[in-house]
């Protein structure tokens, strides 16, 4: 069996994509009034991340159960706790179409299995996303309203995806 990258450098290109893009995000929106969306806590570590490149901005958090570092745990009052079939539905009614960015590393180990998650889970994030609100995601998702955007400089091909909310 020929590898054709080790399982750190693909994890090394996703966290070095996930940086480059999410970078690039704040930028885009600096100006734009509304909240962040993390989907998906983790470790915490793309939050506090989040926090250190925004910190005047609202991030509101949606996971199972937060288990994260504590310099990385959010506020209480910032987390939506629960599954996202039901929090994001949720969130849309108390929210609106008023997220100006969305980031999502919600998927596993198993390609397949993130691939069919990305289908069932894109539909449900979509209506949040504001007019010019970026979506970033270490999956690629499928919108039908949302435009992939090119990827900026330092991000690697495949490892991470941005779209975009035109009208």
């Amino acid at each position: 069996m020929i590898m054709q990258q080790s399982r750190l450098d693909l994890f090394v290109d996703r966290m070095v994509s996930q940086r480059a893009c999410l970078d690039h995000a704040a930028k885009v929106i600096a100006d734009m009034e509304g909240p962040v969306f993390e989907l998906g806590l983790g470790n915490g570590r793309t939050y506090h991340h989040m926090r250190h490149i925004m910190p005047d901005r609202d991030i509101y958090v949606f996971e199972r159960a937060v288990a994260s570092h504590p310099d990385s745990t959010p506020p209480e009052d910032m987390v939506l706790l629960g599954d996202v079939f039901e929090t994001l539905p949720q969130a849309l009614e108390r929210f609106g179409p008023s997220a100006v960015l969305i980031h999502a590393d919600l998927g596993g180990h198993n390609a397949q299995k993130n691939d069919l998650f990305a289908q069932k889970v894109s539909p449900a994030i979509a209506p949040l996303l504001a007019v010019g609100g970026l979506m970033v995601s270490s999956d690629r998702m499928y919108f039908d309203d949302l435009v992939e955007q090119p990827l900026p400089d330092g991000a690697v091909q495949g490892r991470c995806f941005i779209y975009r909310r035109e009208s």
